[in-house]
């Protein structure tokens, strides 16, 4: 069945080939790991960093006799992911056997599911940008699908200079395999949609997203085509484990596409890999089409069915998700779309921020997450699940601010005490004597000595006022930043006569 392109060709996303500008036709194929506890059909453990082969039931290493019993917390993690991408649920599904033989995988064939899969269309929304204006451009890519699988073991070849070995740990571990629509126009949008919806499954709670642990990884199916064109040849680069390799990858082969074609030659639809130290992709096979699974329904295993009932019982309890929390911090908050953005992006740093913000002001509170902490934790190279400074400790740290404990200037350095040292920043200030100075009798004696000693620059700021400001920077540098500022601007004003 023809595929129908719906997207108007973008000419800012076309690259330049010697004959002419291409367009970049992407799609994905997402495998994410289902959190749960057991494996897909037996009860081994899903534990990451086991040792090898330490976490293989008789069911996953293939003994005689062995047969599968479904995992209902896969089951529920995949309709719940279906109703986060906003997708067709399925309340009836068939689990086919994939036959293909590899020494991980101990039955020689892998039991997934190919024409009736548990979830069926749905959509994904991303932002791409911002661009040299600040602006996002909105695109919606379609999924094609989601089915349930098991995974395949590991093969290690760097134990023995003359042997291979095998790692059976992750054979039969439920694995989600989304795939999207070829909807993607540029390496920026692939990425764009790879992280929102690793997004997505961490709010779900249905998939940790740690592609560095394998349990989140890509494949990636790119073409390329005149603007307007008909899709052409696609080749698939597999199991890239980054999102920035994915951007590299997708750029690389694109480009060798081009060459390709415009050298006369025709594009083979093969499967490639991509070698991030070179920056170029290899063939690896012949790409295998449906027919060559020679698919079938699995005979241990009948069909999966579940009622209407199920599925509301499983909707009802879902979580908000980041372009719903995004839309509410804009319309409850009233935050920036960047802002929001920015803070929905990681579910760890929206529950942050909210937890800062709860009884505050919410501009105030995105402004020292977004600018003061993500920028310290980018600086260290840090997660927000790394950060030396808690919730409770920037929300003390701003209750300060507003009771007019402290300035501005002395909010700034107490988070880098309490970032580097810890503590209560209540007691810091108490203990250090970093409160501000609001006696006006105090503020009006450095006020005078300022303007004592700049008689040039008091002749100045009568003919021009706004450089009132430069009296109000001495004061507060003279005070070491614990003058009330708006007391100082105040005083300085009424000294130089400009009120």
């Amino acid at each position: 069945m023809a595929i129908l392109d719906t997207r108007t060709p973008d000419p800012k996303k076309f690259i330049a080939g010697a004959t002419g500008d291409w367009e970049i036709v992407v799609g994905m194929e997402v495998h994410a790991q289902v959190l749960s506890e057991a494996k897909l059909f037996s009860g081994a453990s899903t534990a990451f960093g086991s040792e090898p082969n330490d976490n293989v039931s008789l069911v996953d290493a293939a003994m005689p006799g062995m047969l599968p019993v479904i995992n209902e917390e896969c089951v529920r993690q995949a309709i719940r992911t279906g109703l986060g991408l906003k997708a067709a649920i399925n309340h009836r599904s068939v689990f086919d056997r994939k036959n293909y033989f590899y020494p991980d995988l101990p039955q020689g064939y892998q039991i997934s599911q190919f024409k009736d899969p548990i979830v069926g269309e749905g959509k994904v929304l991303v932002s791409v940008g911002p661009n040299n204006k600040g602006e996002f451009d909105e695109v919606e890519i379609g999924i094609e699908r989601l089915h349930l699988e098991q995974d395949a073991g590991k093969s290690m070849h760097d134990q023995s200079p003359t042997l291979s070995f095998v790692d059976l740990n992750r054979s039969g571990v439920a694995l989600m395999e989304i795939v999207s629509k070829p909807d993607m126009r540029s390496a920026d949008e692939a990425k764009a949609y790879l992280t929102k919806l690793r997004t997505i499954l961490r709010y779900l709670g249905t998939c940790d997203g740690n592609m560095d642990e394998g349990s989140m990884r890509a494949d990636v199916n790119v073409s390329v085509r005149r603007p307007g064109a008909e899709f052409g040849t696609r080749c698939e680069i597999k199991n890239v484990n980054s999102i920035r390799f994915v951007g590299q990858a997708i750029e690389a082969e694109a480009v060798r596409q081009i060459e390709v074609l415009e050298d006369g030659g025709a594009i083979e639809q093969e499967t490639r890999l991509f070698d991030p130290n070179k920056g170029e992709t290899r063939a690896m096979r012949t790409k295998e089409d449906a027919h060559d699974y020679r698919y079938f329904p699995d005979p241990d295993l009948l069909p999966l069915e579940f009622d209407a009932a199920y599925v509301e019982a499983l909707a009802g309890d879902l979580p908000e998700l980041p372009d719903d929390k995004r839309a509410r911090l804009v319309s409850e908050a009233g935050l920036s779309v960047y802002d929001a953005s920015v803070l929905v992006s990681e579910k760890a740093i929206a529950d942050f921020f909210e937890a800062v913000a709860k009884g505050r002001e919410a501009k105030q509170a995105a402004n020292w997450v977004i600018n003061d902490l993500l920028g310290a934790l980018n600086k260290s190279g840090r997660s927000i699940e790394e950060t030396p400074v808690s919730a409770a400790q920037l929300g003390g740290i701003l209750d300060l601010i507003r009771a007019e404990t402290i300035s501005g200037k002395i909010a700034k350095d107490l988070f880098e005490i309490v970032w580097n040292e810890g503590g209560d920043p209540a007691e810091i200030v108490e203990a250090r004597g970093l409160k501000q100075v609001t006696d006006t009798g105090a503020i009006e004696k450095t006020v005078d000595e300022v303007i004592a000693a700049n008689p040039d620059k008091v002749e100045q700021a009568k003919a021009k006022p706004t450089l009132a400001g430069w009296f109000v920077g001495q004061v507060m540098r003279a005070s070491g930043g614990k003058a009330n500022p708006q007391a100082v601007n105040d005083l300085v004003k009424r000294k130089l006569g400009l009120e």
